[in-house]
């Protein structure tokens, strides 16, 4: 089984020969700049200039030396923008660089020790109107140079290299982008004060993703298995909006866009959404949405097992592979910890297929590489699929779902 079949298998629910692995397939399951920089060096890797795809998250693409000792199954075509190259990094702020993007945020990042950019100029912030929303200079999300090479990159990585493939969109999500135009406060009492301009400026980011779609699916469509969205609306214990609130106001936007995704492709919605988002799932399972992502099992109600249960037939878990927030990064080398952690996530999500590895949004800075690598050797020990023992009594567990295969692949040998 290669590995497009293998994805494509567990897309369909259906049990592969082994767990689908994605590192670094998106900027939403990749590793910082600075994690990389320290596990190639563990694994005796050339060193190289990290290749950043994500300026604000600072997370890398996976040079094709890593991907084929770790065996990676899905490759990411995702177009980068057309803006890229018209950033401007400035250093004429007293402790920060910083440079406004596309959408006209300002970014920010210390000069010393920074990790990130994070924004500090918002701007559509304060009293706006329907008009301010509508002349404003947006980008254009049909600029061609955003698709050159897109179909080629597309049909190689999925005829001839036979992986997994996936493709990513325009920008973040339709709340998020407006959350980081308007500015936290202003968006959020746009909810509860200002509901129908909030609308308005929802349908307007809605309009330059279809925009965006309908080109990218029309030269890709044929070859990707599932094209990315999101928007985070939770937080680590719940909700950062109420339910009603989401299905009011937003959920039929979101159905609009994944209904155009829907019917100009059939590879499968990737919806990424952090946090506390259990209430919404079955919101999201009724707007189209296939596979969740990053299934963040250390927030309240974000139980694997649980979800396994109650969502498994009707949604794909991608992530949940191991707790970046906790267990990865916060007790340094942590191995059995990692091995625990990972073998448990297997053993929930992976019987019945639905499942992609990978860890619970990018691999932060602060991640050993000697923890990495024992989520990777949990994962070649554990995630090759075996026969599965389903009890007949109502309300047992499965038995030995994953075990160890007598073939599974030795460790890599590395530096220490």
């Amino acid at each position: 089984m290669n590995s497009r079949q293998r994805l494509q298998s567990a897309l369909n629910h259906k049990e592969p020969d082994r767990i689908p692995y994605d590192f670094g397939a998106t900027v939403l399951t990749s590793i910082s700049q600075f994690g990389y920089t320290k596990l190639r060096k563990y694994l005796d890797l050339p060193q190289v200039v990290p290749n950043v795809v994500d300026i604000l998250q600072q997370v890398v693409s996976i040079d094709e030396d890593m991907r084929t000792m770790l065996r990676c199954d899905i490759r990411d075509v995702a177009p980068r923008s057309s803006a890229t190259s018209q950033i401007i990094i400035k250093n004429d702020m007293p402790d920060y660089t910083y440079f406004y993007d596309e959408w006209g945020i300002g970014w920010k990042m210390p000069k010393e020790g920074g990790l990130y950019y994070d924004m500090f100029s918002h701007p559509l912030a304060g009293n706006i109107s329907k008009a301010d929303i509508e002349k404003y200079h947006w980008p254009d999300p049909t600029d061609p140079a955003r698709f050159v090479g897109l179909r080629e990159r597309a049909k190689h990585a999925a005829e001839i290299e036979q992986q997994g493939v996936i493709l990513g969109g325009l920008s973040a999500g339709i709340m998020e982008m407006v959350a980081w135009m308007r500015g936290f406060a202003d968006y959020f009492s746009d909810f509860g004060n200002n509901e129908e301009l909030l609308g308005y400026f929802l349908d307007k980011i809605v309009e330059l993703k279809i925009a965006y779609w309908e080109i990218a699916l029309r030269e890709a469509g044929d070859y990707v298995d599932a094209v990315v969205e999101a928007d985070d609306m939770a937080g680590q214990r719940g909700m950062l909006i109420s339910p009603a609130s989401y299905r009011r106001i937003v959920k039929p936007r979101h159905k609009k866009l994944l209904d155009f995704i829907h019917s100009h492709t059939k590879a499968k919605v990737f919806f990424h959404s952090c946090g506390s988002i259990r209430k919404v799932i079955p919101d999201f399972i009724d707007i189209g949405v296939d596979i969740l992502n990053p299934v963040q099992v250390n927030a309240v109600g974000m139980d694997s097992a649980e979800l396994k249960r109650e969502f498994g037939k009707d949604i794909t878990f991608w992530g949940g592979g191991v707790d970046t927030q906790g267990v990865f990064g916060n007790g340094g080398v942590n191995i059995q910890g990692v091995k625990d952690d990972v073998k448990r996530h297997i053993e929930d999500l992976a019987p019945g297929g639905g499942f992609v590895f990978a860890a619970i949004h990018n691999i932060q800075a602060n991640v050993p590489p000697e923890n990495i690598m024992a989520m990777w050797e949990t994962l070649q020990e554990y995630g090759i699929y075996k026969n599965i023992t389903i009890s007949s009594k109502p309300g047992v567990e499965k038995e030995n779902l994953i075990t160890p295969s007598a073939n599974a692949s030795p460790g890599i040998e590395r530096s220490g």
